[in-house]
């Protein structure tokens, strides 16, 4: 498996940590441009406006080609599908990593809490890590 560079190592565990947050925002963006924001009529003397009259087209189409969602869906999903591959053990140790807020244990603690040495459980988050940037594409 390729070596992670250190800032990107750094950044898909700045995405782990951020995961229950970008959920919610990716959530957020959808309704947003579901029933969001509608742009004021200003056409007030009558006369026909110049957008076609497919507003489920078109929202479909923001749903499409919004970056930022599409970004935070590519991530999220990343994220989602190497932690459903993990044994469970394993999905502890993300759990108590990086979603557990707040965080109060620190390696020696969750390897103990995972029956495991703290050397291990670094092998393990490194594994992750590598394998969610390797799906990215960094």
């Amino acid at each position: 498996m390729n070596a992670l560079r250190k800032g990107a190592f750094q950044h898909v565990e700045s995405e782990l940590y951020a995961y229950p947050e970008t959920r919610r925002e990716i959530v957020r963006l959808k309704a947003e441009i579901i029933n969001g924001y509608r742009e004021p009529d200003e056409n007030i003397g009558g006369g026909r406006s110049d957008r076609t009259g497919d507003p489920t087209g078109q929202t479909a189409v923001l749903l499409v080609t919004n970056r930022r969602l599409e970004q935070l869906e590519r991530i999220a999903d990343a994220i989602e599908t190497v932690y459903n591959c993990l044994p469970a053990e394993r999905q502890k140790l993300v759990r108590l990593k990086y979603w557990t807020k707040p965080q109060t244990l620190t390696w020696e603690g969750i390897a103990r809490e995972l029956h495991i040495s703290s050397r291990q459980a670094l092998r393990w988050r490194d594994q992750a890590v590598r394998v969610i940037g390797s799906r990215l594409g960094w």
